[in-house]
């Protein structure tokens, strides 16, 4: 079985696959450029994505876009479970409802409502992980018309399912319960686009800035700055594939203080330039 490995570059691609992970607490938060589904057929699987602490139950298909910095922090009850990735072009491509598809390109993840369909899931998600191995465009053909529908229905599902209490969202773990460098990773997801330093990052959880960026580097196998460039990338990455923002712009909108700057950190994340990326993603 497959685990998270890591050595692995940064947005090193997964590209189009399903397979049977082993859980492990994540030593650094994960990014690749692919949609990425989960599913459990037991325990939980416990997410820091997007500044919020997720709990994903047995049962119920997680989708969510892995540009954004993820990373497994707790789980419990499980031996295995399966991931499936797709690339986030080809998910583009199929033009699903706004109300699916701009929640996860806007860092949330999709938890199914109910877990009526766990024997369904996990039979197909067997049958996908097959035709994967295999690796003919015959099987990734079927398997992706199957992936298609199978979103384009929970799409519907989570159209028709009654909204959470005010104010409450199951999913999403109490704040309160984060811990110190949980809590700055949380800070930095929704201030990213603000000048951000270790002294006002430090200030906001009442820690000294180099203590800070020690605790942070421990908990999460990477430093404070080089997360709020993770952030702002994957801000960028989502207005180049769903505005006609000027490069210019999109740089400030997500926190990057010049155009030079932002080219310099694009490129070195990607391997390309922003409007090359916008070229090979964008739809019409």
């Amino acid at each position: 079985m497959a685990h998270f490995d890591p050595n692995r570059s940064d947005f090193s691609p997964y590209g189009f696959n399903c397979v049977r992970w082993t859980p492990s607490r994540m030593p650094r938060c994960d990014r690749h450029d692919e949609i990425e589904l989960n599913l459990l057929d037991r325990g939980m699987l416990v997410y820091l994505i997007g500044g919020q602490k997720v709990a994903i139950p047995a049962g119920r298909l997680c989708v969510f876009w892995a540009g954004i910095p993820h990373q497994i922090i707790e789980f419990a009850g499980l031996a295995e479970y399966f991931v499936l990735t797709v690339p986030l072009a080809w998910f583009l491509q199929w033009r699903l409802p706004a109300h699916l598809t701009q929640p996860i390109l806007h860092g949330q993840m999709i938890v199914e409502p109910d877990e009526s369909r766990l024997e369904w899931d996990w039979a197909r998600f067997d049958a996908w992980s097959e035709d994967a191995r295999l690796g003919t465009e015959k099987h990734r053909h079927i398997s992706l018309l199957e992936i298609e529908a199978r979103l384009r229905r929970l799409a519907l599902t989570i159209a028709d399912a009654p909204p959470p209490p005010r104010g409450k969202t199951p999913a999403v773990l109490d704040p309160q319960h984060l811990s110190r460098a949980e809590q700055m990773a949380c800070y930095i997801a929704r201030h990213y686009a603000k000048p951000l330093t270790a002294e006002t990052i430090g200030r906001h959880v009442g820690l000294h800035p180099n203590y800070a960026m020690g605790v942070f580097q421990r908990a999460f196998g990477t430093t404070l700055l080089k997360y709020v460039n993770q952030h702002r990338l994957s801000h960028a990455q989502r207005l180049l594939v769903t505005t006609d923002d000027l490069v210019l712009d999109i740089a400030l909108k997500s926190g990057f203080g010049s155009l030079s700057r932002f080219n310099e950190a694009f490129r070195q994340s990607f391997g390309c330039t922003p409007r090359e990326y916008r070229r090979l993603h964008q739809l019409d």
